[in-house]
Formats: structure tokens, sequence, C-alpha cells
């Protein structure tokens, strides 16, 4: 099933999409892509679990894969935009390979560059990041398309034995003001440490 490319009249407002993903995160660790996922992480409210990506674009993937692999019995969500998503769609293959269960990757796709100026990204045209997914084997790759749907999928992130999955999110492409958390990355990750029980690095 395609991604396809939905009326612009039915896209979906991205802090309305993230605040009900993470409403009911339990223990859930979360990773923001770089740009405007991350802020809408924060915008979500801040958390021990959150893990900011302030630059590294196109690691937000490989990240949340590595913390996935590393803590197996925690449930783990990358959020990240259609553009950090495609800097590092060679993820993809290694999450299909590696296919940790506990994994969820939710790409907001606007369809434009939101960082540099609001350039139409290549999932304006021909690129479908779901039919990228699942030729990666990640089985489980979706459009959601309705604030029904995401309200149905938000149970689905806490299973970690059905992963991995992907899904991809049409929203529209608001300028939001930047909701920022701590940009110092020692903090971040010392936090995050300590949120799963571990003595700071």
């Amino acid at each position: 099933m395609s991604q396809g490319n939905p009326s612009k009249a039915n896209l979906l407002e991205r802090r309305g999409v993230v605040a009900r993903l993470l409403a009911e995160r339990k223990g859930t660790i979360v990773v923001g892509g770089l740009g405007a996922s991350t802020y809408d992480i924060a915008a979500a409210g801040d958390h021990d679990r959150n893990f900011y990506l302030w630059g590294a674009m196109g690691g937000a993937v490989m990240i949340g894969l590595g913390v996935a692999l590393a803590q197996p019995k925690l449930p783990v969500v990358v959020i990240t935009g259609d553009g950090e998503m495609l800097m590092g769609m060679g993820s993809l293959a290694t999450v299909g390979l590696q296919k940790p269960a506990n994994l969820t990757i939710v790409v907001l796709d606007n369809e434009v560059y939101g960082e540099t100026g609001g350039q139409a990204s290549h999932t304006a045209a021909t690129v479908d990041l779901v039919g990228v997914a699942r030729a990666c084997g990640i089985a489980d790759a979706r459009a959601i398309a309705t604030m029904a749907e995401i309200e149905a999928f938000v149970p689905e992130m806490q299973n970690i034995s059905s992963g991995p999955r992907f899904v991809s999110i049409k929203i529209d492409s608001a300028n939001l003001e930047r909701v920022l958390a701590s940009r110092d990355g020692t903090f971040v990750v010392t936090r995050i440490r300590g949120a799963l029980g571990f003595s700071p690095i």
C-alpha cells in the first residue's frame, strides 16, 4: 500500500499529533530528530527519557535502534521529520535486518525542509517512505492520516514484542514557535542515563 499524497486539506496539526502520541508514554524512551520534531516533543512536555538531537541530521533512527537493542524491555519511539529521514534512509535497512521488536519509528511528513527555508522535499514528489520501509524489511509500515488512527496506534507503541513499526503521518507545514529544552548534550545524556538506572559518564 502506497503512502500516497493526500489533499492538503487533510493534513494534521503536528503539535496535536505529537502530544497525543506521547500523552500515555509510561516508560517509553523518545528520540527526537533534528529540527521541528524535537521542538514538538519538548512542547508535549520535557521528560527524563527524552533524547533530543540538536545535530547529527539523519542519525535519529540509528540512535533509536541502538537504544532499542540496549533496552529490549522498554518501548523506544523515534519521532522525526521527512527531511531527516531522507538523510538517513539507509538506517531503515539496518532496522529491517536487526528487527528490534520494541522500536517504533514515526515520521512527521510535511513534505518540506523546514529547517532550511521550506523547500519541497522528495516526499512531495516521488518518494514513498512507507514503501521504502517495507522494502527494507519492516513489515509493519503504514501511513496514518487521521487522529482516530493515531488514537488506535498509541497503545501499539507500548508493545515491545511486535515491532519494528514504521509510521508516516502527513502533517501541516506551519512554522511554529520553537520550544527549546536543554541544548546541553552532556546534561541530556546524563539525565537519560540516570532515568534508566545508570551512573553518569
